[in-house]
């Protein structure tokens, strides 16, 4: 079998895996490990050989941006401190506990390394955490601090994991030179992701809506952050997630209703067909790390890696607890502030349990170098690989799995926050609509009668579509003039945190649906939106 007849056959095994998740319940990413793990076990499958530093390049930038895309500036700011509590400071404190289990099972293993796999493993990862979430009830603050901290966590375990690496490579390290490392690389991937975004909205904003072309533009969008970002040593995680997060916020007014829903189904495959291929390359990897290690290591390694887990659980929780409580505490007493509220204490042991690892662990661990200091070989490569798989192997199992019965035991229940905003919103977009029609009406004759009709029509949210004695060209201009007046009020909510990002995505979806069908019923129009105001 060739490699690419390989990477066709593992595509169709990502895809098979995916229904049977369906069927099944059981979290996609919990089935795409033990189905990579079932792949690395058939005879005869050609090795698949990967750069390391390509294996970083192809799956991170674009992974990282998705989810940054998707991620509300509002609900990153309502829990901004809980998110920082978890996504730098915990992954710091995990990373640290990580090493000191592993150098004292594994005393042979340099402190740098052990660091290394501590940085490797000390991120939740943003996809395996929302999969493993998608289908359970829970309130949207606490989808909102584990989806948000999944997405920055990777900045702060990806800058730990390069200074590490210095060490590991170089034999030295400097706790000034590293701080100083530290800053530029925060503060330039920041500055660099801020730019490079800047770039490609003006670009989009100006250029000719054409939706293969744009969403090119947005599939290199990525890579356009992380390589200048790179080059100049700043971080290229935070550039990616930088220049997300703000495309994400500008998109909503610069992007077609055709672009956008071409682009939304490009990238839902791009990261599905990318994230399960992450846990099928490290199933192929890892008989080429297990034939590495010494005879009779390998339950050894067994051994060390559930040691890794167990840390890794018992020090999110004990930090958990605290994390959410002592803030709070601090506010209320010293503070004086009374408003000041404390979270369940079943949603904050829950978040403590919800730290699964997955693909970006996974990836990062294959990119590390095969040379050390002075040229001689990385110690414990294969090691750290090897644990690595085996603590996400542990975490989606037996917590993917129990995700579900710790929510019923929990007694964790969904709020209804976004029903009542999706309602809102739906009749704030409806009065813009009618708004705009009053406009219409305005001017008289044959195109005010039906847009009086039309005004009718949409305050009993009904649709168009029964309105014939226009000319196409009068109604598909009325009609999308609509849409792009609901289209708007929305946006405008959404600036006015009086929605969330998701509930306006959702109808701004219907509305991007509507405006298509629109213009293929009445004729082909390439409407730009209408520009910020």
């Amino acid at each position: 079998m060739s490699i690419i007849s390989l990477v066709l056959v593992l595509f169709a095994a990502t895809a098979v895996l995916r229904l049977l998740a369906d069927r099944s319940g059981i979290p996609l990413p919990t089935l795409l490990v033990l189905g990579g793990l079932g792949v690395a076990f058939i005879p005869g499958l050609p090795r698949l050989s990967l750069d390391p530093e390509a294996i970083f390049l192809i799956f991170i930038p674009p992974l990282l941006y998705w989810a940054a895309l998707r991620t509300s500036w509002r609900e990153l700011r309502r829990n901004l401190r809980a998110i920082t509590l978890l996504a730098v400071w915990l992954v710091l404190v995990t990373m640290a506990a990580v090493a000191v289990v592993a150098h004292a099972l594994i005393p042979a293993l340099p402190w740098a390394v052990c660091f290394l796999l501590g940085a490797i493993v000390s991120p939740p990862d943003a996809i395996a955490v929302t999969a493993s979430t998608r289908d359970l009830s829970l309130p949207r603050d606490l989808l909102a601090i584990l989806e948000g901290e999944s997405l920055a966590n990777d900045a702060t375990a990806l800058i730990a994991y390069q200074v590490a690496l210095a060490a590991a490579v170089t034999g030295t390290f400097s706790l000034p030179h590293a701080t100083v490392e530290l800053l530029l690389a925060v503060g330039g991937g920041v500055g660099v992701g801020l730019a490079t975004g800047w770039c490609v909205g003006w670009i989009r904003q100006h250029m000719d809506r054409s939706s293969v072309v744009e969403n090119t533009v947005s599939l290199l969008s990525p890579f356009i952050a992380y390589l200048p970002a790179n080059a100049l040593g700043c971080s290229g995680v935070l550039a990616v997630v930088t220049m997300g997060l703000y495309l994400g916020r500008l998109g909503a007014r610069v992007v077609g209703a055709r672009t956008r829903l071409q682009g939304v189904a490009m990238w839902e495959v791009l990261t599905f067909l990318l994230e399960g291929l992450i846990f099928i390359f490290i199933g192929l990897e890892l008989p080429q790390v297990v034939q590495a290690l010494e005879p009779g290591e390998i339950w050894r390694l067994v051994e060390v890696s559930v040691a890794v887990a167990a840390a890794m659980i018992v020090t999110r929780i004990a930090w958990a607890l605290p994390g959410a409580f002592l803030p709070r505490w601090i506010d209320r007493h010293l503070r004086h502030n009374p408003d000041t509220t404390y979270p369940p204490w079943g949603n904050v042991l829950f978040t403590g349990w919800a730290g699964i690892r997955g693909g970006d662990s996974l990836v990062i661990a294959l990119a590390l170098p095969y040379l050390g200091a002075h040229g001689t070989a990385l110690p414990g490569r294969n090691a750290v690989i090897f644990i690595t798989f085996v603590v996400i192997l542990i975490t989606l199992v037996v917590q993917g799995l129990t995700l579900a019965p710790a929510v019923r035991l929990l007694g964790i229940v969904g709020g209804d926050e976004e029903e009542n905003e999706e309602r809102h919103a739906r009749t704030a977009s409806i009065r813009a609509g009618i708004d705009r029609l009053d406009g219409f009406v305005a001017e008289g004759g044959a195109v005010g009668e039906k847009a009086e009709e039309l005004r009718s029509m949409t305050s009993r949210k009904l649709i168009a579509r029964d309105v014939t004695q226009a000319s196409p060209a009068d109604l598909l201009g009325m009609r999308l003039a609509v849409i792009a007046a609901q289209r708007e009020a929305v946006i405008a909510m959404r600036d006015r945190n009086e929605i969330s990002d998701s509930v306006m995505n959702r109808l701004q979806r219907e509305f991007d649906h509507e405006e298509v069908l629109l213009s293929q019923r009445y004729g082909e129009r390439s409407v730009r939106p209408e520009p910020d105001s």
